[in-house]
């Protein structure tokens, strides 16, 4: 057997069957599938069971323990030469594993990962999360792909390796957080040769609104701290823009309010002008830029709209995340399980 599917899934029953519908109608066929059931208390079973006979399916249910344990679960047993890791919320068009097979086939690889985007049946909340993850305008350009500003690290949503060298590096890690990148980098410390197959993309719903998908980010940012103190040679300039552009924009909202201020004092209101345009034309400039690209990608004025919301979400979410979790662990001393001690999926 060539590919082995391996999904973690924690209270996610309708995604699954989305899922397990998608693989139905791949143009190969040399696959089999687990399901590693992390402890929900609202299982995928009865959806799996509608499946048996179509797939080469095996459901597992284990005690909460993270998706990268799972992951782990999974692979210990599978049976095939790739395993390929997925989230619960993706969706394969059909020539996903077809994609796979030209690419290791006009090269070897070690381990790879594709790109993602949304399906047009996604909600306009779920296309501005997609492309605010995917613009080269926000971390597009951190996260890979054929315009990047940082190598290209598989990620745990639409990972490929292969299983020899998935039990040689011990699989994921025990990390809270950003236990994928951790994966990648032993990958790459390993000397394992890893690449980008962009035609193996998948249909990627991520959270369905805007406090779940800050949450995600948030940790994406104490991930990238942690992955620091694990790694210091992880951490480069562009890791640092989330940062950057959260503590820039809270200096253009204190100019603006200042701003607003001296404008209501008769003998500043010059002063209050120049201050006012300093902190608010930065902010328009990139919401412009946000709203225009996004609208010429989705063709909707409306997503391109909740787009300027999506990315300062994102981006400034990250930016907390990183900076609460440098004060915790750089400045405070804290480890990684003592500053983060809530339950994986809060």
């Amino acid at each position: 057997m060539k590919y082995s599917i391996i999904v973690p899934v924690f209270n996610r029953p309708d995604e699954v069957d989305e899922l397990l519908e998608s693989l139905i109608h791949q143009e190969k066929k040399d696959f089999e599938v687990i399901i590693v059931e992390d402890g929900s208390q609202i299982p995928c079973k009865e959806v799996c069971d509608k499946y048996v006979d179509r797939l080469n399916l095996h459901y597992y249910n284990k005690e909460n323990s993270g998706p990268g344990q799972s992951r782990n679960y999974g692979a210990e047993r599978a049976e095939g030469e790739y395993l390929l890791i997925l989230d619960s919320d993706v969706v394969l068009p059909k020539g996903y594993l077809q994609a796979i097979d030209e690419e290791l086939d006009r090269e070897p690889a070690d381990a790879f990962g594709g790109p993602d985007c949304a399906h047009d049946s996604f909600s306009d909340t779920q296309k501005a999360i997609s492309y605010s993850m995917t613009s080269f305008f926000t971390t597009g350009g951190i996260r890979g792909g054929k315009k990047k500003l940082d190598k290209f690290y598989p990620r745990s949503f639409n990972m490929g390796i292969r299983r020899d060298v998935y039990q040689q590096l011990g699989g994921f890690s025990k990390m809270r957080f950003g236990e994928d990148i951790d994966f990648s980098i032993r990958i790459f410390k390993a000397g394992k040769r890893c690449r980008l197959f962009p035609k193996a993309w998948v249909w990627h719903k991520r959270r369905t609104d805007f406090r779940k998908f800050w949450r995600q980010v948030y940790n994406s940012g104490i991930a990238r701290i942690n992955l620091y103190k694990k790694y210091p040679d992880s951490l480069k300039l562009v890791h640092l823009l989330p940062m950057v552009f959260t503590v820039g924009t809270g200096l253009m909202l204190l100019l603006i309010l200042l701003g607003i201020i001296f404008l209501c004092i008769p003998s500043t209101k010059n002063i209050g002008c120049c201050t006012l345009l300093t902190g608010l034309i930065p902010l328009l400039l990139y919401s412009t830029v946000i709203c225009i690209d996004s609208t010429r990608q989705n063709n909707s004025l409306k997503i391109g709209i909740l787009s300027i919301r999506a990315a300062f979400t994102q981006l400034t979410g990250y930016g907390c995340g990183f900076i609460n979790a440098w004060w915790k662990r750089c400045v405070c001393g804290k480890d990684e399980f003592s500053a983060y001690n809530k339950t994986f999926y809060k």
